[in-house]
């Protein structure tokens, strides 16, 4: 990537990762948790756009409860932000995103949106579909990045793709929800449809003014909030009362389904959402009996199990295809392929308080 402006990440923060309880909660979520590496996710996903020639400083928009903790781990992986934007309520990607672009300068700098909390095995590729996105991005479209699906998912949205419009690029022909099996399975087999991973590359401008064309209102929200915003070096406190009249909507249902000027790009690069447990499981890091430990676990004629503590000693003799997670003063216990019910657990345990 030779272009003369860098590239400017935007790192999206904001997310609380129930998904993950017992050790993600509201205080400390899933993207400021080591869960694949000895990095938190974080700290990786700002490292595959190391500060330089191609890549700017990030910016990186996250909950205001959050700013120390995401301040030092960006510090002590060398890629501190150019800006923190500390939103005072979620109001989802789309005015997220806004906010980044102003404070990006809302001019022709190409923001490269990224989620924190997602695992990309192969970052060489990430970085070629990059390159091959970046020449449409510069002339004003709105790419984004499709997933090579291996599996019909159900819980991933799809892109549907139609013409080649570069080498390795291609018009998007529409966004699909989220599938029923049969759809997914549909879709597979007839190619061209990739996962939505929720990764984007475009012009600050071009973004804000697909944003102004499709929701008025949301984008005139953000630009009074971050007119009124307070600063604190690289700290920025958009205004609460004005982004709180903001719409809370995703970029997809915001900007990318309406917008004319759509592209995609098609990549293998290992990526991962890292949506629950099972898909944690799935990343590997096993040992010899395909079990996924991390932390204070002792494991004996175990095999297949996922097991994760922060304190508490977890001993097991004897089982396989288990989930078991222990973070404070919670254990989470789950056979394998329905960590999907941890929401459910958490209700329960809502109801009960």
């Amino acid at each position: 990537m030779d272009n003369v402006t860098p590239i400017i990440p935007v790192i999206l923060s904001g997310g609380s990762g129930t998904r993950l309880w017992p050790m993600s909660r509201p205080e400390m979520p899933k993207q400021l948790l080591p869960l694949t590496a000895d990095e938190t996710m974080l700290q990786l996903t700002a490292q595959r756009t190391p500060t330089g020639a191609q890549f700017a400083a990030p910016v990186v928009v996250a909950n205001a409860r959050h700013a120390d903790l995401v301040e030092a781990q960006l510090a002590s992986v060398a890629v501190p932000a150019q800006a923190l934007i500390l939103e005072p309520v979620g109001r989802n990607t789309a005015p997220a995103i806004a906010l980044a672009a102003l404070a990006a300068g809302a001019g022709a700098a190409p923001m490269l949106v990224m989620p924190s909390d997602h695992a990309i095995a192969d970052v060489a590729a990430f970085r070629a579909a990059i390159a091959r996105a970046l020449p449409l991005a510069e002339a004003g479209w709105l790419a984004t990045f499709g997933i090579a699906p291996n599996a019909p998912e159900t819980g991933y949205g799809y892109i549907a793709v139609a013409d080649q419009i570069a080498a390795g690029v291609h018009r998007v022909a529409r966004f699909v929800e989220k599938p029923p099996r049969e759809r997914a399975e549909a879709m597979l087999a007839e190619g061209g449809h990739y996962w939505n991973g929720g990764i984007f590359l475009f012009r600050a401008d071009a973004y804000l003014t697909a944003l102004g064309e499709h929701a008025p209102a949301m984008l005139a929200a953000v630009e009074r909030a971050m007119a009124a915003a307070r600063r604190d070096g690289a700290r920025i406190y958009p205004d609460a009362t004005a982004f709180a009249a903001s719409p809370a909507d995703s970029i997809d249902y915001a900007v990318m389904e309406k917008a004319s000027r759509v592209a995609c790009v098609p990549v293998n690069m290992g990526w991962s959402d890292v949506g629950s447990w099972d898909a944690l499981h799935a990343l590997g890091a096993f040992d010899a009996e395909g079990n996924n430990c991390r932390g204070n676990v002792v494991a004996l004629d175990t095999t297949d199990c996922l097991l994760r503590s922060t304190g508490v000693r977890i001993a097991m003799v004897g089982v396989s295809d288990l989930i078991v997670v222990a973070s404070g003063n919670d254990v989470l216990i789950l056979p394998r392929g329905r960590s999907q019910d941890v929401k459910r657990l958490l209700d329960a345990m809502k109801d009960r308080q």
